[in-house]
Parts: C-alpha cells; structure tokens; sequence
C-alpha cells in the first residue's frame, strides 16, 4: 500500500524535490541546480541520482503513488513541458514519460503555478475554497485559477497565463518570450530590478542607497532592504509595481469572481510594502459589484514546502 509521494519543482534556477506522506509531511528533501544541465537527459540523471536514495530511506518505490512534478509550461493533458522560456530545454520536452521510464513509477505533471493552487486548496489557506487564484510572484508571475474546486486547464492545458497577459501595451519587453508590455515584465522579482534600474535612470541626482549595487548584485532582495530603511526611490518601486498588480488582479476579479486571491512566491516577502499599493489599486479598479468582496491574502505554506506540496498534491488528487 503507498505510503508516500515525490513531489517535484522545477524552476529556471532551482528544482526542488521531497518524499511527502498522506498527512503533508514532507519526510525529505534535496535540491538540485536546473540551469546548469544544458541537456534534459542528464538534468533526469542527476534527479535519479540524488532522489532514489530518499525513495529508498522511506521504503522503497513500491511504497510510493508515484511523482508529482509542477513546472514551467507543464502540459497536465500530455505531461509535455512545451516552449518554456525559463528553461534552457527548447521546444517540446515528453517530461513526465521520461521521468516516469527512469524512476519506474507513474508521473504527472502541470504547469508549476497549477500545482501551487493544488498545494493551497490542499494543505494551504485555500482548504475549503472552490474559487480561487493564486499568483505567485517569483522569477516570473505564475497563477493557477481555481473554479468550482477544478483547476482551469482550457482545451490545452495551458489556460490561466495571466503572468503574460498585457497591462502596458508596447511596453517594457519580456526578453524570454519577446511579447511587450506583460504583467511578468513588472510584477515579478526580475521586474522589480528592471523598475529599480530604470528608475535610477530617470533620477540621476536623487540620492538612492541602491546606487551603492553594482549591476549584477542589484535584486529585488537589494531594493527590499532600501526600502525599509527609507529609500526614496526604492519605495517608490514597490508603490509602482503594487500599481501596476493590482490593476490587473482587478481584471482577473471581474474575469472569475475568486472567493480570494492568494499570494506567493519570494517578492512577498516584502510583506505590506507590495501588499498595500496592490491592495488599493486593485480595489480603485474594480466596478462596485466586486468592491470589498475578494481576500487578498499571502499565502501560509512555507516556501521552502510549497512548491513540493503543491506538485506532491497531483499523485493523491
């Protein structure tokens, strides 16, 4: 009888795994780098590698239901991670077979920002929810939208890629996926540096502690730390890019009516800093029906559980 499941991330920089029990328990856990396997082939070997030793401690394959994995452009229909900008694997990549054929276990797979809403509707602050949106706002903006319990797929299983929906037309360009003007542009963690570099620009003789970074140690970490010691320029950042995200949280408001919408991902972690500019927009946006009606909240799983919950939440659905 199983006893567990692997739950597997896969992100542009990181991929994170662990060995999860029916309860949410994560038993083990490792980490591999993503972005230094040029080839898929020898990224799985790797995973192989570090993974079975923690299948092994817990009892072996024939205790586990099998492996989750969320990931960039994961396809839940066909278990393909198709086009994914944030990865250096191109075209269409048969994932979820590959891995299954090297592991000897069943697979599914999902998009990553999916799995996330798994994660929340399962162990998360979205238990009891039947209508939700989670937008995690990380290296990009993911979402996965929740409607009647069931995770929005669309015909594809592409649907819910509101980080690439456009709130600036002709806008900033999104350099993996050549579109300008989209919400990831701004809103994610690599927006934020971009704002802070145009920012710094456009205000030459303001005095900014951000101007102490060089180019390449400028992050959205660097300019949360400026601004809660009062940088000008660094609040006015977070004021901009809480702007810019809640405009658009308004028109997924209005697009599916969520009970709540749930934050995650590491940009959060400047706490009310992004939360109140996001806030107030997102509500200065909204048509009276919808005022005042849909949480806005962050999200109560550890990061560093999440994202192997969320994926570990595909094997027990």
């Amino acid at each position: 009888m199983a006893e567990f499941v692997v739950g597997i991330d896969i992100g542009g920089t990181n991929t994170k795994f662990g060995i999860v029990d029916k309860h949410g328990h994560i038993l083990a856990q490792d980490r591999l780098l993503t972005n230094e396997h040029e080839i898929v082939e020898d990224f799985i070997t790797d995973l192989h590698h570090k993974l079975m030793p923690l299948i092994d401690k817990a009892g072996g394959a024939k205790k586990c239901a099998g492996i989750g994995i969320g990931a960039p452009n994961g396809n839940y229909y066909t278990g393909n991670i198709e086009y994914a900008a944030n990865l250096k694997w191109r075209g269409i990549i048969p994932f979820a077979s590959m891995v299954s054929e090297k592991f000897g276990l069943p697979v599914k797979l999902t998009n990553d920002a999916n799995a996330a809403a798994m994660g929340e509707m399962r162990y998360g602050c979205a238990k009891g929810m039947k209508h939700f949106i989670t937008i995690t706002l990380g290296t990009g903006v993911g979402s996965g939208i929740v409607i009647d319990g069931k995770i929005l797929l669309g015909h594809d299983g592409f649907a819910g890629e509101l980080g690439h929906t456009i709130i600036r037309p002709g806008g900033r360009l999104h350099k993996g996926t050549g579109i300008k003007g989209s919400l990831e542009s701004y809103a994610s963690a690599t927006g934020v540096r971009e704002t802070a570099l145009e920012l710094l620009a456009e205000n030459p003789d303001t005095e900014s502690l951000l101007r102490d970074y060089s180019l390449n140690d400028l992050t959205s970490q660097s300019v949360y730390e400026c601004a809660i010691k009062g940088d000008k320029i660094a609040n006015e950042i977070f004021e901009f890019t809480g702007e810019l995200l809640g405009e658009a949280l308004a028109n997924f408001v209005m697009f599916s009516s969520p009970e709540a919408i749930i934050l995650f991902g590491g940009l959060t972690k400047a706490g009310d800093l992004i939360m109140n500019p996001t806030r107030k927009s997102m509500e200065e946006h909204l048509i009276q029906i919808f005022k005042n009606k849909v949480k806005l909240i962050f999200s109560e799983l550890k990061e560093a559980d999440a994202a192997i919950l969320g994926a570990s939440a595909l094997v027990w659905d």
